[in-house]
């Protein structure tokens, strides 16, 4: 019989039910996430994964707010940075949801993982804002499921990819956090569902008329997402894209401008703005670490631009 999740509150930073080992393991995994965060954090997932290796397998759940459980396998590379209190996961896209807490959004969770912003989202400090998240593996979307029960069912789930048409495609990869759909059945890996944002919309799962925010971590088809998303992206939408830092051709972001009617905007530290990328050297100053994502944000929407700019003007306030 499995063992109840070690608890850890972000908020206050309590950690509960771990043993004596699993307590260590925590203080090495909170000094290497410290240590590693000086440079990108490169190296930190293997070594987090390398002493996974040596606990028993548990889930730890952490709270991320009031209303707002996330769980994963307990030293997992990837999310384990968040016993760190100070890191934030995708500063920027936690800055534009706390920006949007008072407007009516659907957001579309594509390549949800483990469920992270779906839980945030949907929670009540972020809105309480309705979330369908979509995610292809069928070992992933089995930590969703259980993250979306934590939470109490709110959001809805749904396991299939998103691509430019329905179909199927054969899902692959090593790590649960890149798992692509990019690749082809030699690659091994399983057969998933594919369908386009086009189809959610035609489908009745995304209201006609209605505002969403659009998360594509779709790792290597993006474009492909996009291009099946030709009618929803008219509408009151913003997409996020990942653009890969290793990327110096900036592909995601050349195509949003060159091939779409999308306005695009990138969150630069330097000014705490969303700037527009009007050309792409400040994809060049801002992408820093080839092992990292940096998000973009997309939209033909006037309603999204004028929120955009009110984003930009709240920052202006805060530092003067």
């Amino acid at each position: 019989m499995a063992q109840p999740p070690i608890q850890f509150d972000r908020a206050t930073g309590v950690l509960e039910g771990a043993n004596a080992w699993e307590r260590v393991a925590a203080f090495a995994l909170l000094a290497g996430t410290k240590v590693s965060s000086t440079f990108s954090y490169r190296g930190y997932n293997r070594c987090a994964n390398l002493l996974r290796k040596a606990l028993p397998p548990r889930d730890i759940a952490i709270r991320l707010n009031a209303d707002a459980i996330f769980a994963f396998p307990y030293g997992d590379g990837y999310w384990s940075k968040l016993l760190d209190r100070s890191f934030h996961y995708e500063n920027e896209i936690e800055l534009l949801f706390r920006g949007c807490v008072d407007i009516d959004y659907v957001m579309v969770d594509c390549g949800a993982n483990y469920g992270y912003w779906s839980v945030l989202a949907s929670s009540a400090p972020f809105g309480a804002h309705r979330v369908i998240a979509i995610e292809p593996s069928s070992e992933n979307f089995a930590k969703l499921a259980g993250n979306a029960r934590l939470n109490g069912d709110r959001f809805a789930i749904l396991n299939c990819a998103i691509g430019e048409a329905s179909g199927t495609a054969w899902l692959s990869g090593t790590k649960h956090e890149a798992f692509s759909i990019a690749g082809d059945a030699s690659a091994g890996g399983e057969q998933v569902q594919v369908v386009s944002l086009d189809s959610l919309l035609e489908q009745g799962q995304l209201p006609a008329g209605g505002k969403s925010i659009v998360k594509l971590d779709v790792e290597g088809v993006e474009i492909e997402a996009i291009r099946g998303g030709q009618r929803l992206l008219q509408g009151d939408v913003m997409i996020l894209c990942e653009e890969h830092g290793s990327d110096s051709n900036h592909t995601v972001s050349r195509f949003i401008l060159t091939q779409t009617a999308l306005k695009l905007y990138v969150y630069d530290p330097a000014s705490g703005r969303f700037e527009t990328i009007e050309s792409f050297a400040i994809l060049d100053r801002i992408k820093v670490a080839s092992n990292v994502g940096y998000n973009v944000f997309g939209t033909a929407s006037r309603f999204w631009d004028e929120r955009i700019n009110s984003l930009n003007a709240d920052a202006a306030r805060r530092v003067q």
